[in-house]
């Protein structure tokens, strides 16, 4: 074991420093203990729980509390280098390992990095790990995707909150994966059934990491762990350009250009179910009548004879192929509302699914299951593990180009809650834990339609180059899942490792709170322009002539934009660079703009402030380091780090700044 010696004069010291005792704080000094040809150290922190401290040299890189966790021993040397200390109360043990601690290429940081693993999860204990959220001028960023998406993400609340792709909180995007503003990331793997325990009344202030092998996981895999990575950089961007290096990887390649550039038209917000050969060429009519462009029109929910059969209800569309027909002269091409489930109502394709050994089932060998339309066991969700089912999902669309003319699809759906519950899967991949999988094949298999579809939900899929479209908001302006909020789900994506983001429907839903009022609706769009797309459903011309003149003014921008957001795509593919970045991606120490949750950066040259209070008519705006021009008065110049005060935005206007010296195409003289 090689344990961290201090010589008699530094003991000396200590005593004197402590009033001639070693108290426990001074004690944990000696119990540092150095990993070998290194300057990293761990070290054991006793008090009224156990801790665990991480060390470089003198330099303290990050403390985790062991909740559950009692040993009186100390650290013992293992063979490999790490070291292990074992439970006094069962037979289990933690390990540290130092992974790293170098000059990262492409990170321009030296990065520390320590892998933390239990020798086993024993089933009925929930061993629970524990960062300190409170810490001053310190900011989280990354974690799920939620309704309440605050940023930073500090402020969340998590109960024993099971960490997969689910409906509930919008949790459709589920990466292991927290990254503070001090450089430190936490990423926890895939073989851990893990619960979040955030700002609980037990765990004040605190993101606790918990291992259970407990539903909706499967409880009797033996081979569930506990292992996580701990990993410092110099700051938070290159700790983030680490993890994509390390954990998170990056895309393969860029989704459609045209729905980069041109708006998609969706039928759902405006017409919910009432879709119809009819309603379809009203919506595009409209659209090319009043002067949009378009990257495509996507019929939603509701067309299908009886949900799962892929067929067209020849009531709604009595001629499909000559609806599409019809659509591709008028400059639109198609893309239809897909989800992967049957309803028991729907017999041919029920039956054919279950006979063929399609469909997730759980242990007892029961399929039932529920969706949003459907009732409690009324419904099959198809199983994407099994190649067989996925091809004949797969073929069964193909169909529907074919006979149809439909282009391409949107895909709804692939959260594991919509599953039985305790599904059985027949195959799981080395270092996963069931029922994670679920997600990843089913975005994986319909991802192989091409560059203009659009899925909605990600756990490890970061390689797809397609768009993930942000979960449904709604029609309102704050933090319950409405405006507000896109953009911080927007940054929550790229900082998970997914840039291909699709907003949502410009205004919102308009469910329960019904559709955006004129104000809302353009304040939506305005937000949206510096995004990577844009997604129509309410129109304007359904409020007045002002507000068709001012979304053409920012749908025309978007596109005047779209070759630098292809740049961007670009290098996302060579690098894993963000697209949509916070503001402190510029300077990383700038404490200001670690905490700005309304604004956000186009890469490094586009930063946006769209106005995201109802009734207001100028913000506040703060421009990072670097020399800026007004977007909307280019010959206004300003250096940064500014604040600039009541920044006048009436309803045409979107705050915008300009990097000095960029340009939109790099061709550009």
């Amino acid at each position: 074991m090689r344990k961290y010696s201090v010589s008699w004069y530094t003991l000396l010291l200590l005593a004197l420093y402590c009033g001639g005792q070693l108290i426990d704080s001074c004690q944990s000094i000696e119990q540092r203990f150095q990993f070998p040809n290194s300057d990293v150290y761990v070290r054991l922190r006793r008090g009224e729980k156990l801790q665990y401290e991480l060390m470089k040299g003198s330099v303290s890189l990050q403390t985790v509390t062991l909740d559950t966790f009692v040993s009186s021993g100390d650290l013992e040397l293992t063979s490999t280098g790490g070291y292990k200390v074992f439970s006094d109360v069962d037979s289990t043990s933690i390990e540290f390992s130092l992974v790293r601690s170098e000059v990262v290429s492409g990170t321009g940081s030296e990065v520390t990095h320590v892998r933390i693993a239990r020798s086993e999860i024993v089933l009925g204990t929930q061993p629970t790990d524990c960062f300190d959220l409170q810490q001053k001028h310190l900011h989280w960023f990354s974690g799920p995707e939620q309704k309440k998406q605050y940023w930073p993400v500090q402020r969340q609340e998590h109960n024993n909150y099971s960490y997969v792709p689910k409906e509930y909180d919008n949790c459709a995007i589920t990466e292991r994966y927290w990254l503070n503003s001090a450089g430190v990331i936490i990423y926890v793997e895939d073989s851990v059934p893990l619960f979040l325990e955030q700002n609980t009344a037990a765990h004040q202030h605190q993101l606790c990491l918990r291992a259970n092998r407990a539903l909706p996981y499967d409880y009797r895999s033996t081979t569930a762990n506990f292992v996580y990575h701990i990993a410092v950089a110099k700051d938070a961007k290159a700790a983030h350009r680490y993890a994509v290096k390390t954990f998170l990887g990056k895309p393969t390649g860029i989704p459609d250009e045209r729905m980069i550039k041109h708006p998609v038209w969706s039928t759902w917000a405006l017409y919910k179910t009432s879709v119809s050969d009819e309603i379809v060429r009203e919506f595009a009519k409209n659209i090319i009548e009043n002067g949009f462009n378009n990257s495509q029109i996507e019929i939603d929910d509701d067309w299908e004879d009886c949900y799962g059969a892929l067929t067209f209800r020849k009531s709604k569309f009595p001629n499909t192929k000559q609806l599409t027909d019809d659509l591709k002269e008028m400059g639109f091409r198609t893309t239809l509302w897909i989800h992967p489930f049957i309803n028991i109502d729907c017999e041919a394709a029920y039956a054919e699914a279950k006979e063929l050994g399609h469909v997730v089932v759980n242990h007892d060998g029961n399929p039932e299951t529920r969706w949003w339309n459907s009732d409690t066991d009324q419904a099959l969700a198809i199983d994407f593990t099994r190649p067989a089912a996925a091809e004949w999902f797969i073929q069964r669309l193909k169909r529907l180009q074919e006979e149809d003319g439909i282009d391409n699809f949107k895909f709804d759906a692939g959260e594991t809650s919509y599953l039985p519950s305790d599904p059985s899967f027949e195959d799981t991949e080395e270092g996963e834990i069931s029922p994670l999988q679920y997600t990843k094949a089913y975005v994986r298999a319909v991802s192989t339609f091409g560059e203009f579809l659009e899925i909605r939900s990600g756990q490890g899929t970061q390689e797809l180059p397609v768009f993930v479209r942000i979960v449904d908001k709604d029609s309102n302006w704050g933090w319950n899942n409405g405006l507000l909020t896109l953009i911080t789900t927007l940054l929550q994506m790229n900082l998970n490792g997914y840039p291909f983001v699709l907003p949502d429907m410009i205004g919102g839903n308009g469910y329960a709170e019904g559709p955006p009022n004129k104000e809302l609706y353009l304040r939506w769009l305005q937000a949206n322009v510096f995004m990577p797309a844009l997604q129509f459903s309410y129109v304007p011309w359904n409020f007045d002539d002002e507000a068709i003149e001012i979304s053409k003014k920012f749908t025309d921008m978007h596109a005047e934009y779209a070759p630098y957001i292809v740049r961007l795509f670009k290098r996302a593919v060579e690098t894993g660079e963000p697209v949509n970045v916070p503001l402190w991606w510029l300077d990383p120490e700038d404490e200001v703009a670690q905490g700005i949750f309304d604004e956000f950066l186009l890469g490094d040259d586009i930063l946006a402030a769209p106005v995201v209070v109802q009734g207001a008519t100028k913000r506040d705006v703060y421009l990072p380091e670097g020399q800026w021009n007004n977007g909307n008065a280019m010959h206004e110049l300003y250096n940064g780090p500014i604040w600039l005060m009541d920044y006048s935005a009436p309803l045409d206007t979107l705050p915008f700044f300009v990097r000095v010296g960029f340009k939109i195409d790099e061709d550009q003289d």
